[in-house]
């Protein structure tokens, strides 16, 4: 193994027993990372990229079969004791996983989880651990890190979470960082302060990194060299700027090519308008005492107004928390709030549930995680078809041929009606629930990050499927996301919130191109400056 190699895999094979079923998840991988390098490991969800990460140190379950070599620092680990294991596992190698909340402890202080792995690999001690963790708190951004000590996970930020987890990475100075997913749920400013962050920390410690990534806009500003992953096999290599710019094997010319682009088509002359507002207000009230007298609000959104035509397209962007979602719910009127809500001429802002049942059939949401908005325990039928119990929207059709219709109308398979969501693609569920929605024949649609989750060429494909639905149907979308390419692509015109107000608005061209405040600015920076990270 050359001397500046810190790990070198070769012949990698996973493969997983259960109930007399094989599965081959990574079949014979090959690869190096160099001293001081940034090597990508992409591909889609399901092509290996974890399972080969996880693999190198022996952290997958019992039912998985490893065979092949691994060698960390000149010495074999694969085959390794468990003791020389845990050595290594946070020591010498740290990982970093794609959603912070699941891997931080939600009954422990940030405190006691940093402190116990130093404690564990360090052997330190009282004050000298509080001063490391004190160290790491503020080489990775934490604000006043001494009074986030006490704080548990559910009280920081998305971004501020993956900063400790990085920190935790960090603690014992390893020499290989292994970063999984670590920036696909964050907004796209948090985004780049992550990488920035990663980028200044590898080159301050010296370190190597195996960044495991679906987003190849990142890989092109981040890595030294990509490997590219298919069906568990590496099916080309190379230095980072060669290989985006000469693609050999035609998988990676997919990858490439799959960016949700153009514009969306013209909003039909003479087009109706379907929902609107004016200055509506979302304010919780905060209540406090024995009585329970309100002492105050959580402004979620102060003054929105908008409107959106039927085939037209309202984008709605800003970071987390800036009340993207909790304006769409007061629309759809899921939850109370100040001013009008006016659905096709027809004032709905306060009706009763009573009266707003017959009019939920206009109004339907398709959420960010389609997995969690099925129900496991439901056919794909009894979900589709589960609205027409309440809503029978065509007296003269049985529900199944209904479900027959619309699923080939979303690309599926109608014989798979009968399967559970979980015999399903990420893909393949959203259209699950963009085909629950669409039976209903609504006027207006809510898609409420419907693409974060999925992998780019299936992001391309949902995209396509959400224009062709619009134009046929003439609907009006109500369209949030934090991936500001897919905004653009499907959007007419765009409403930028941040904190609760909404601070730009207009033709999604004109917003896009030219942008008038500050924050508008800075998300289109983080969304589509193509300068190498780290280098600015």
């Amino acid at each position: 193994m050359p001397v500046s190699a810190v790990m070198q895999v070769r012949n990698l094979n996973v493969t997983f027993r259960q109930e007399g079923a094989e599965t081959n998840a990574v079949r014979n991988v090959s690869l190096d990372i160099q001293r001081g390098e940034t090597v990508a490991l992409v591909g889609e969800s399901g092509s290996g990229k974890s399972v080969t990460a996880l693999s190198t140190v022996s952290l997958l379950p019992e039912s998985a079969e490893i065979t092949g070599s691994v060698i960390y620092e000149g010495a074999q680990i694969s085959g390794a004791s468990e003791a020389e294991l845990r050595r290594v596992r946070g020591n010498d190698i740290s990982f970093i996983f794609q959603e912070p909340m699941t891997s931080l402890n939600p009954l422990h202080t940030l405190e006691k989880q940093l402190t116990e792995s130093i404690r564990l690999h360090q052997g330190l001690t009282g004050r000298a651990v509080r001063i490391r963790v004190l160290e790491l708190l503020k080489r990775v951004g934490i604000p006043d890190p001494e009074e986030r000590l006490k704080s548990y996970p559910h009280e920081l930020s998305g971004g501020q979470r993956q900063r400790v987890m990085i920190a935790m990475a960090l603690a014992n100075g390893p020499s290989l960082l292994i970063a999984d997913e670590p920036t696909t749920a964050l907004d796209v400013t948090i985004q780049a302060q992550i990488l920035e962050l990663l980028a200044r920390l590898k080159d301050d410690e010296g370190m190597s990194m195996l960044f495991i990534t679906h987003d190849l806009g990142i890989v092109r500003r981040f890595a030294d060299r990509v490997y590219v992953m298919k069906d568990g096999e590496i099916v080309e290599q190379g230095e980072t700027g060669a290989l985006f710019d000469n693609p050999r094997h035609r998988y990676t010319r997919e990858l490439l090519s799959a960016t949700s682009a153009g514009v969306p088509d013209p909003v039909p002359a003479g087009a109706t308008t379907v929902i609107e507002t004016d200055s509506l207000r979302i304010w919780f009230p905060i209540k406090r005492g024995l009585l329970r007298h309100t002492v105050g609000h959580i402004k979620a959104v102060n003054s929105a107004t908008l409107s959106v035509r039927a085939g037209e397209t309202l984008g709605i962007v800003g970071e987390s928390g800036s009340g993207k979602t909790t304006l769409a719910l007061a629309i759809l009127r899921l939850i109370s709030s100040e001013g009008p809500v006016i659905l096709m001429n027809r004032e709905i802002q306060k009706l009763n549930s009573k009266k707003m049942r017959p009019l939920r059939s206009e109004m339907q949401i398709v959420f960010q995680d389609p997995y969690g908005s099925l129900s496991p325990r439901m056919t794909v039928e009894e979900i589709i078809a589960e609205g027409l119990a309440i809503h029978p929207v065509d007296s003269e059709r049985d529900h199944r041929s209904m479900v027959t219709g619309i699923m080939t109308e979303v690309g599926l398979d109608p014989a798979t009606m009968h399967r559970y969501p979980h015999e399903f693609s990420g893909g393949q569920r959203q259209r699950i629930a963009i085909a629950r929605a669409m039976i209903l024949r609504p006027k207006l649609l809510v898609l409420d990050e419907p693409t974060s989750a999925l992998d780019m060429t299936v992001q391309v494909q949902i995209v396509e499927l959400l224009r062709n639905l619009q134009k046929r149907h003439k609907l009006a979308y109500l369209f949030i996301s934090h991936d500001l390419k897919v905004v653009r692509a499907l959007s007419h015109k765009v409403i930028v919130m941040k904190r609760g107000d909404v601070v730009e608005h207009g033709d999604a061209a004109q917003v896009f191109d030219n942008p008038q405040t500050n924050y508008t600015r800075q998300l289109m920076a983080a969304a589509f400056d193509v300068k190498a990270i780290g280098q600015a």
